[in-house]
């Protein structure tokens, strides 16, 4: 399998927007049916050998314990529910509208009834799904290597994890940003104004260092690999990134440090070169908020004292 496969915006634009309407529905309906959790880490998807998955949900006698799965090789969207029944039906050919009508027949059929607010979130349109016909394009061979280059950095921000020994996130695909992160909190409660809307307020209720993958969009038409601090603190955007081809960029009244997904392509070393840009960004951020990165480091994911102090008598 190559490695970070060339995955321009203007490539599969359309392709992609009709893809991200489909795993929002798909992921409104994993918010209905899912336990809530801190910093909504119940929300988004998490990738599987064969494309995406929503992990169980539902149960607890309310409904049926069920799981939704994009099958990106086959290019189906398949229904399991655990006492033995399944259903799926075909991606292709399919509208925003048909596939919504189509996944909530499916699941009804199945005896689940999720309840959703049925419009997009965030996006360039508020057309409810059921009947959004111009949306239409669903291209197997470009959503499967989007599912490649995303398991891809899957494997990598989870190995860049792995160095962190406080509280992280996993590793997971938001489906409202079409984005995948992994978020390190520094264990600071951040004072949110009352103001801000109850996703922000969630999501951000703690100091976190976040960092990540976007497939790009109309703003940034490019991918890349990304990092912030939020809040963000003084000064930030002067701290040094690596490698060189590294920039902060003004986002949404703070900053994000870029690594853009066209320049590791033609590196000799793409893994190394991104885990690299993680760690500066994150030392960056880091230094100016006072986080203590020795006592939180798990070198390859070591936090076993005797293993440590070994591995580093041997560098």
């Amino acid at each position: 399998m190559e490695l970070f496969p060339a995955m321009p915006l203007a490539e599969w634009t359309e392709a992609k927007e009709t893809f991200h309407r489909f795993a929002q529905i798909v992921g409104k309906i994993r918010l209905a049916s899912s336990n809530r959790r801190n910093h909504w880490w119940q929300v988004p998807f998490h990738p599987t050998g064969r494309g995406l998955t929503t992990r169980p949900m539902g149960g607890l006698g309310e409904q049926p314990l069920f799981c939704i799965d994009f099958d990106l090789i086959r290019h189906r969207l398949v229904v399991d529910v655990f006492d033995g029944r399944s259903a799926e039906f075909s991606l292709i050919g399919r509208s925003v509208a048909s596939f919504h009508d189509r996944l909530f027949e499916t699941l009804a059929g199945l005896g689940i009834r999720p309840e959703i607010w049925a419009v997009p979130f965030d996006m360039s349109d508020d057309t409810p799904f059921a009947e959004d016909t111009l949306h239409a394009r669903y291209d197997p061979m470009l959503i499967n290597r989007y599912w490649r280059i995303l398991s891809q950095v899957v494997q990598l921000l989870d190995r860049f994890a792995a160095d962190f020994a406080g509280k992280t996130s996993p590793v997971h695909h938001f489906w409202h940003t079409f984005d995948i992160a992994v978020t390190r909190f520094t264990g600071r409660v951040v004072k949110i104004s009352p103001e801000a809307d109850p996703v922000t307020r969630e999501a951000y209720s703690w100091e976190v260092i976040s960092s990540g993958f976007w497939f790009g969009d109309k703003e940034r038409p490019w991918p890349a690999f990304y990092s912030y601090t939020a809040p963000e603190p003084e000064g930030l955007e002067r701290e040094p990134l690596r490698p060189l081809q590294a920039e902060w960029i003004p986002a949404r009244g703070s900053h994000l440090a870029v690594l853009r997904y066209d320049d590791v392509r033609t590196m000799e070393d793409p893994v190394g070169t991104v885990l690299e840009f993680l760690d500066s960004a994150y030392q960056a951020g880091a230094r100016l908020t006072g986080l203590d990165t020795e006592a939180l480091a798990s070198p390859g994911g070591v936090t076993d004292p005797v293993l440590k102090a070994e591995l580093k008598a041997r560098v």
